[in-house]
């Protein structure tokens, strides 16, 4: 790093010729040709009791999804795939297979080498989009209307399965775009080639849905309508804001959130116009830190450092997500925490001063020594906070901010369920967010199915039976007549 003493930034574009952004950020994992996708898939034992199929929080027959590819009939492989997970071509991109499914694969057991599960997922569902129909068929309109606040994998999870089962779905969408993470909060070299946008697309084949943009809850619309005006409403509102350091001035230039920047690169058709530091510093240890650490680095960044308050195993981001980090250049420094922020003559930060840590009698605690570092950015990448006041506000139960659901995803407001990031004991990952959505998705459709429909002419039918049943009962007896 610079001298801080200095306390003169190097913030810029164009630090990359250009010819050089498109092959930096390109695919992270090459797709599978044919011939790979044969070889891998008859690695795969297709084990009865499938310790990799319980690993998946979708619960993908992933033996069955490998034989059908196997058997060379990837349309077939994709339509089991998207049965459970109608986003398993962005989960075969993103997903941590490697503490998921590929961890629990037998192979990587006995071998230390899992069949490719992930990029197998990827040859199947690109195979289906880029040569087949949508797989499945929308049942006869219901009659019944859903409000999907939040256009996030939680939200098109829950939409797609609804509008199968014929339901009206609407989303409304706080953004400008739908896709949620998958569109604004994921690294570029995992999803290139506007993928996210593409399945969206293909999701939308369905029928049954719209999406209203530029819709955000409290602002565009209450939740009080939305209650009144619909059957049911899902909430898949994500994370929608940054947690701060807690340092005095952190909202100077310089001191960034990570989600933020990481979005504006994700919507930029021109990578050479990003601005970036030559020395740059994260704090965190999740995806978030991971992601922009790495693309920090690769915009030309000269020096990238992950700081990070505890050790190695407790980072939220994986050893594969670590690994990637490293092999880019990144360095990750462990037991660090901010303590305070140095700004420059121009009020902009230029510097962070981190205390070392450690845990003492099972509490993490300053030792007493410091480190300053210079910096020309400083990114926040410390976890998202929930929309708390706002769900507060409307009545809903919360947990630590979250909303409570039940195992089906009901809130505590009859007619409203919730699902993804913005629940209870959440997982943050966009897998556990589909599997919410599908499983609040269901629960909709049986309590609206329990509702019996108004049959035209049935309540005056009722009516006239019931006054001839009264007639009758009030009719004056006629006496026997007995023979003598």
């Amino acid at each position: 790093m610079g001298s801080i003493d200095s306390a003169i930034r190097d913030v810029r574009t164009g630090r990359l010729p250009a010819e050089d952004y498109a092959d930096v950020f390109s695919d992270l994992h090459p797709p599978l040709t044919r011939h790979e996708a044969f070889v891998e898939s008859d690695r795969c034992y297709f084990c009865y009791d499938a310790p990799c199929m319980n690993a998946c929080p979708t619960g993908i027959d992933i033996p069955l999804f490998i034989r059908e590819i196997n058997a060379d009939n990837p349309t077939g492989s994709a339509k089991t795939i998207l049965s459970e997970n109608i986003l398993g071509g962005m989960c075969a991109r993103v997903c941590p297979t490697e503490t998921l499914c590929e961890q629990a694969c037998v192979r990587e057991i006995a071998e230390g080498k899992p069949v490719k599960i992930g990029l197998l997922q990827r040859y199947a569902t690109d195979h289906l989009m880029a040569n087949g129909k949508h797989p499945f068929q929308r049942a006869e309109p219901s009659g019944k209307s859903v409000a999907v606040v939040g256009a996030g994998p939680a939200g098109l999870s829950a939409a797609h399965r609804l509008a199968m089962r014929g339901h009206d779905v609407t989303i409304f969408e706080a953004r400008p775009k739908a896709g949620g993470l998958n569109e604004y909060g994921i690294a570029a070299y995992k999803t290139p080639d506007d993928f996210a946008q593409k399945e969206l697309d293909f999701i939308l084949e369905i029928g049954g849905i719209t999406i209203q943009n530029d819709k955000a809850l409290g602002r565009d619309v209450s939740l009080d309508a939305l209650h009144a005006g619909f059957d049911a409403v899902f909430l898949g509102i994500g994370l929608p804001s940054v947690n701060e350091l807690g340092l005095e001035g952190e909202d100077a230039a310089g001191c960034i959130d990570a989600v933020d920047y990481i979005s504006v690169l994700r919507q930029s058709d021109d990578l050479s116009e990003i601005a970036v530091g030559r020395d740059v510093v994260v704090i965190g240890g999740g995806m978030t830190a991971i992601d922009v650490a790495v693309q920090t680095k690769l915009l030309g960044a000269e020096n990238v450092i992950i700081a990070y308050r505890r050790g190695p195993e407790h980072m939220n981001a994986s050893a594969f997500e670590q690994e990637l980090a490293l092999k880019n250049g990144v360095i990750i420094r462990h037991w660090l925490q901010p303590r305070e922020l140095t700004r420059n003559e121009h009020g902009e930060v230029c510097g962070i001063t981190l205390d070392y840590t450690a845990i003492t009698d099972g509490r993490l605690s300053v030792t007493g020594e410091s480190i300053t570092l210079a910096s020309d950015q400083i990114f926040k990448a410390i976890g998202q906070a929930p929309a708390a006041t706002l769900l507060a506000e409307a009545g809903i139960a919360l947990s630590r901010g979250r909303i409570s659901v039940d195992e089906e995803g009901r809130t505590s407001i009859p007619g409203i369920w919730a699902g993804g990031d913005c629940v209870a004991d959440g997982e943050d990952l966009t897998v556990a967010a589909v599997q919410d959505g599908k499983i609040a998705a269901e629960s909709i459709h049986r309590a609206l199915m329990q509702r019996p429909e108004k049959v035209a002419g049935f309540v005056e039918a009722v009516m006239a039976d019931n006054a001839r049943a009264t007639d009758s009962a009030h009719k004056p007896s006629h006496p026997r007549h007995v023979a003598g």
